[in-house]
């Protein structure tokens, strides 16, 4: 009790999606301006955020991060209805954004359970480190296609196949993000030097995901064959 629902009402059929938005093929450029934008303009507040705090204990930087991360979430997800409420009319926009940032939330906590653990994780026997990993790995990946997914579900029949879908993209756009700043970060740089590594990350993370999204979503929203 007390919750917030996310979801919107369960009963009623699926809200048809217009075949000319849905289907035109500039549809997806849209997406990913606005997708890369607010991912990246979301993303600069734990980059900065994460600088500011780089010395900090990991007790007392774990929830300025998580808080910076909402702020990534709804700023994503606000970008992202801009342009979804086009195809979808009936799509409330404060719940998407609302998803996104519960998504983003979670991310943020699983993400930064290493540094809490302190190195205490690897003192796990392998096989459970291992397990466990990927059972978190699933879980942070996923976490934002399902919070958003409760709310698409309402809208769009079969759309569970957002969940796999923005996971991956989240998977290769990590990677992205991982292989561009990994080279450039080294212990002792000055703050601003962090956060502008981490923008530049973040800049190209966003734009693949807004790709690969982008991309999903149109062929989600595309109307059945008759």
């Amino acid at each position: 009790m007390g919750a917030t629902d996310i979801s919107g009402p369960s009963a009623g059929p699926p809200f048809p999606v217009p075949p000319a938005l849905a289907a035109g093929p500039g549809w997806w450029w849209p997406w990913v301006r606005w997708a890369t934008l607010g991912e990246f303009l979301g993303f600069a507040v734990p980059a900065l955020t994460a600088a500011v705090v780089s010395s900090w204990p990991a007790w007392a930087a774990a929830p300025l991060l998580v808080l910076a991360g909402a702020a990534e979430g709804a700023a994503l997800g606000l970008a992202q209805a801009h342009v979804l409420h086009r195809a979808l009319p009936a799509l409330v926009a404060g719940r998407w954004v609302l998803a996104t940032a519960a998504g983003a939330v979670l991310a943020w906590s699983i993400g930064l359970l290493p540094m809490l653990a302190d190195g205490a994780l690897f003192a796990l026997p392998v096989p459970i480190l291992v397990v466990g990993g990927l059972l978190l790995g699933a879980a942070l990946l996923g976490s934002i296609g399902t919070a958003q997914w409760l709310v698409l579900r309402q809208l769009v029949p079969g759309s569970a196949r957002w969940i796999g879908a923005t996971a991956g993209a989240w998977a290769v756009g990590l990677l992205v993000f991982t292989a561009i700043t990994t080279p450039l970060w080294a212990p002792g740089q000055p703050a601003a030097l962090i956060a502008a590594i981490g923008v530049l990350g973040g800049l190209a993370m966003a734009g693949t995901v807004a790709a690969l999204t982008g991309w999903a979503l149109v062929r989600l929203l595309r109307p059945p064959a008759r």
